[in-house]
C-alpha cells in the first residue's frame, strides 16, 4: 500500500475525546498489551497528530503519529501498528517468520507467499483470515511487514503450505516508514529455532542443536549484518521490481540487461522527448501545457510493450526533466505562464540532437491509452481549493502570541485555535456565562468598531469570531497533484462562461480562466467541438497577458457546464454563468 509516495490531506493536533476512543480501540484489538505499554504508545499529555493521506491507489487512510513517527494507521476502520510500534512491543501480533532477501519484495509492495515461511519448531502461528499479524526474519524478532492474513493457519496447513499467506500492508523501507526518522529494526534474539527437515536423524538434530545454542549470538550478528545489507534505497527496489518485470513479459538483448531500470528509463523518456518535439509538436500548439506535452504526445510515442514512467527515472518529476532539456540541452524553452503551472513556449527545431534523431517503427497508435499504476498517462485532477485568511496589520497584536505576522496565511480552523488560546491565557472568559468573553484593549483595537468603544464590553464567541475573520485578508490555496501548494491572495477566480452576439442574431459562447485550474484551453475546445459538431477557436484574452478564451458557435452553455462539472469535476460554486443556458423550447 505504501511502495509509493502518499498524498497528505490534513495534519492536525489529536483532541482528548479521539485521544480516549484511540486508547480504547487499540485495548480492544491487541489484548496483549499491558497498561504501561498502552500508556507509552498513547501517552495523556504528549502532543499526538493525526495525519489524513491519500495511498498512491486512492485509498484514503489515517496516520497517528508521535515524535515525528506513525505509530498506528487506520484503513477502513481497522487499526494497524506500524514497524516502529512494532519494534517496541514485538509480541502485540502473531508473527511469520521468513528469509531476509525477501525483505526487499514485501518493501515493493508484494506479499509474503507461503512458500518463503520459515515454520520454527513450535509451528505456526494461529490466525484467522483477516486477522492482523506481522512478519520476521530468520534469527531476528524485529518484525519487518505488517499485514492481514489471507487465509487461517489451519488451510495453510492443508495447503501444504502454497499459496498466499499474507497480505502486505506495511513494511520497512516503504514510503510509510520514510515518513518517520528512518531508525532502522533493533536486533531481538529468536527463542524458537526453525523446525529441523525431513530426513534428519535424532543425532545430528542434537547435535545441530547444540551447534545452534553455541552460535547465537555469531547468528544474530549475521542477521544483523543481513539487515544492514537490506537497507536499500528506493533505485535498488525500483531495479528489483523492474527485472520481475522483464523475466515475466518481455525478453531483453545482453546491452539492455547490463544497464540499470534507472538508465533505460531515462533514456526511453528522452527518445520519446525528441520523437514528440520532431513529428507530434507544431509552433501553433505553443504556447503547451507541460501535463499535455506529457500525456498527449511523449506517452504517444512509447515504442509498443514499453510504458514510459517518469518516476522510475532518475528525474522523478516532469518538470525537472524539462529544466535539464531547457539547461543542458537547449531544446525547449519552459515559463511559468500562470502560477504553479508550466508551460512550453518555445522549441528548437534546429537543435541538432532533433536534426538528427531518427523516428523508430515500433511505436504505438497516437491515441493508444497506458493502463497500469505506473503509467504516465495521467487522468486530469480538479485542484484542491482551500480558503485562508491573512493576518492584517490591524490584527498583528493579537496574533502575536502564536508567532503569527502580518501576512500569515491560515485556516479557518487555525484562526478559531489562536483566538482561543489568546482568551484563555489572558482569563477574558465571562465569569458567570462562559458564553461570553470579556473585551480588553487588545480585541478592543482589533474588533471594536470606534462607536462600540464605550459600549461593547463582551462578546459572544462566535461574534469574536466571524469579527476576526472579516477583518482578516482574504486568501485561497490551490493544489495540483504532485505540484506543491500555491497561496494567492484574493478569492478564487471562477471560470466565465458568457453569451455574446456576433453580427446579425448570430450567438457564440465564450469562456475564460480554464487556465487557473490547469485546464488546457486546446483540449477544452477540441472537446467541445466534438460534442457540439460546432466550430470552435482560441482567442487571445483581452487585458490578461498568456491567457487564452474559447470561443464556440451558438449558445452552448449547457454543454459547456455539463464538460466542466461531470468530466472535468470542476465545483459548481466556481463556474460562473451557468444560468445563461437556454431555455426549454427557446432556440439556441
Amino acid at each position: 500500500m505504501f511502495a509509493k509516495a502518499f498524498r497528505v490531506k490534513s495534519n492536525t493536533v489529536i483532541k482528548g475525546s479521539d485521544r480516549r476512543k484511540l486508547r480504547a480501540d487499540i485495548a480492544a484489538a491487541f489484548p496483549s498489551l499491558s497498561v504501561e505499554e498502552l500508556n507509552e504508545l498513547i501517552p495523556n499529555k504528549e502532543e499526538l497528530n493525526i495525519v489524513k493521506i491519500y495511498a498512491h491507489k486512492g485509498d484514503a487512510v489515517t496516520l497517528y503519529v508521535l515524535h515525528k513517527n506513525p505509530i498506528f494507521f487506520q484503513l477502513e476502520k481497522q487499526v494497524f501498528p506500524t514497524v516502529y510500534t512494532l519494534w517496541r512491543c514485538p509480541t502485540m501480533v502473531p508473527a511469520f517468520a521468513t528469509w531476509p532477501p525477501v525483505l526487499q519484495k514485501l518493501s515493493g509492495g508484494a506479499d509474503l507467499m507461503l512458500p518463503g515461511v520459515v515454520v520454527s519448531a513450535s509451528g505456526l502461528p494461529e490466525v484467522d483470515q483477516g486477522d492482523c499479524c506481522a512478519v520476521t526474519l530468520v534469527m531476528n524478532r524485529s518484525p519487518v511487514a505488517i499485514g492481514t492474513a489471507a487465509v487461517s493457519s489451519a488451510k495453510m496447513r492443508s495447503s501444504g503450505m502454497k499459496g498466499k499467506g499474507v497480505n502486505i500492508l506495511h513494511a520497512y523501507l516503504d514510503q510509510l516508514w520514510a515518513f518517520g526518522d528512518k531508525t532502522h529494526p533493533p536486533v531481538i534474539p529468536v527463542t524458537n529455532c526453525p523446525a529441523p527437515e525431513e530426513g534428519e536423524t535424532d543425532g545430528e538434530e542434537c547435535e545441530e542443536k547444540e551447534e545452534r545454542d553455541s552460535s547465537k549470538p555469531a547468528a544474530v550478528e549475521t542477521s544483523c549484518r543481513s539487515m544492514q545489507e537490506l537497507r536499500l534505497d528506493e533505485h535498488e527496489v525500483l531495479k528489483d521490481e523492474q527485472l520481475d518485470e522483464d523475466k515475466e513479459g518481455e525478453d531483453t538483448d545482453g546491452e539492455e540487461d547490463s544497464r540499470s531500470p534507472q538508465e533505460q528509463m531515462d533514456e526511453l523518456l528522452l527518445q520519446c522527448f525528441l520523437h514528440a518535439l520532431k513529428t507530434k509538436v507544431k509552433k501553433s500548439d505553443l504556447p503547451l501545457l507541460t501535463s499535455t506535452f506529457l500525456s498527449k504526445h511523449m506517452v504517444s510515442c512509447c515504442p509498443r510493450g514499453k510504458q514510459l514512467d517518469i518516476r522510475k527515472s532518475s528525474y522523478k518529476k516532469l518538470s525537472k526533466f524539462l529544466l535539464c532539456m531547457q539547461r543542458d540541452h537547449s531544446l525547449v524553452q519552459v515559463k511559468e505562464l500562470s502560477k504553479g503551472v508550466e508551460s512550453i513556449v518555445e522549441v528548437d527545431w534546429r537543435n541538432p540532437e532533433v536534426c538528427s534523431f531518427r523516428t523508430p517503427k515500433d511505436c504505438g497508435p497516437e491515441k493508444e491509452s497506458v493502463e497500469g499504476g505506473g503509467a504516465c498517462e495521467v487522468p486530469y485532477q480538479t485542484p484542491e481549493i482551500t480558503q485562508l485568511y491573512g493576518v492584517t496589520a490591524r490584527l498583528e497584536p493579537l496574533f502575536q502570541d502564536a508567532r503569527k505576522r502580518k501576512g500569515t496565511p491560515l485556516k479557518a480552523s487555525e484562526v478559531r485555535n489562536v483566538i482561543t488560546d489568546y482568551v484563555k491565557k489572558n482569563e477574558l472568559i465571562h465569569e458567570t456565562n462562559k458564553n461570553y468573553v470579556n473585551i480588553n484593549p487588545t480585541l478592543c483595537d482589533c474588533l471594536l468598531e470606534k462607536s462600540e468603544y464605550h459600549e461593547v464590553e463582551t462578546l459572544k464567541w462566535d461574534d469574536l469570531f466571524s469579527r476576526t475573520l472579516i477583518r482578516m485578508q482574504a486568501c485561497h490555496e490551490v493544489l495540483f497533484p504532485g505540484q506543491p501548494p500555491v497561496v494567492k491572495k484574493g478569492q478564487m477566480e471562477s471560470i466565465d462562461i458568457t453569451v455574446a452576439s456576433r453580427g446579425s442574431n448570430k450567438k457564440v459562447t465564450v469562456i475564460k480562466n480554464l487556465e487557473a485550474f490547469g485546464l488546457d484551453p486546446a483540449v477544452v475546445a477540441d472537446s467541445l467541438q466534438h460534442q457540439v459538431q460546432a466550430s470552435c477557436v482560441l482567442l487571445d484574452s483581452p487585458g490578461a497577458k498568456n491567457k487564452v478564451l474559447v470561443q464556440i458557435q451558438g449558445n452552448q452553455v449547457q454543454h459547456v457546464g455539463k464538460l466542466l462539472l461531470d468530466r472535468y469535476q470542476i465545483p459548481r460554486k466556481y463556474v460562473q454563468g451557468l444560468d445563461k443556458a437556454p431555455k426549454p423550447g427557446k432556440k439556441k
